[in-house]
């Protein structure tokens, strides 16, 4: 076990899907996964370890933000030789070029959370992600008829903000979307040598105030739940 996490050796699989929430890995777990045991509950981040269509896989909460993330990929790594971490997630979109439940997948993250920086001595604010997992669920949307949108996205370490709008980070970087994780993920697996990719589900336009429902949103995040796990296989 880990310092956070209390799964034994060989508890976990060597892909991990991470919602932020721990419910959402309960029901991710609960609805798709087979012969499904839990395997750690410290703080309450539930993860859960089963088999998709045969395939081992972990479905594990990270919290909020590149901290709570940054802790729970870097132990997935390097404590239980986890290979590929994938992010399932919520983002806002900064523009109407998005639509409510549209797929985003991050072709690379930025922020200004120094979070990179002292950790791994990484100067750079945009940092892609790593090894093929991204081009795993790139070719399984294509297989799937899933309409998919690669951008950049912003990884922000604030939720509400004096200012609104969308931050000059977001600009110059051509982020169509934010979110709080993606790019502390990307920077462990960067410095790891690791395997990390971002797939989020447009739950909010920000500059229309449109939003999906929390009637609405277990379902919509269906789609996203499923091209992740079929992409493990």
């Amino acid at each position: 076990m880990s310092v956070h996490i209390s799964a034994a050796k060989g508890e976990i699989a060597k892909t991990v899907l991470m919602p932020g929430d721990p419910l959402r890995a309960k029901y991710v777990a609960d609805n798709f996964l087979k012969e499904v045991k839990l395997v750690s509950q410290t703080r309450n981040a539930f993860y859960f370890t089963g088999k998709y269509e045969g395939t081992p896989v972990t479905i594990g909460a990270s919290g909020m933000g590149c901290p709570s993330i940054g802790i729970y990929s870097y132990e997935l790594y390097t404590e239980y030789e986890v290979d590929s971490i994938i992010r399932i997630g919520t983002c806002g979109a900064y523009s109407t070029a998005l639509d409510l439940f549209d797929l985003v997948l991050a072709e690379a993250a930025a922020s200004e959370s120094t979070f990179a920086r002292y950790a791994w001595e990484i100067e750079e604010s945009l940092i892609p992600h790593q090894g093929n997992t991204f081009d795993k669920i790139k070719d399984t949307a294509k297989k799937l008829g899933l309409p998919l949108k690669i951008s950049n996205i912003h990884s922000s370490d604030i939720f509400y903000r004096k200012n609104p709008g969308t931050p000059v980070i977001a600009q110059q970087q051509q982020c169509l979307a934010v979110e709080m994780e993606a790019f502390s993920l990307f920077a462990n697996a960067l410095h790891l040598g690791k395997a990390a990719a971002t797939l989020l589900t447009v739950s909010d336009i920000i500059p229309t105030h449109r939003f999906i429902s929390a009637d609405e949103r277990e379902k919509a995040l269906i789609p996203m739940m499923k091209l992740a796990l079929e992409s493990v296989k």
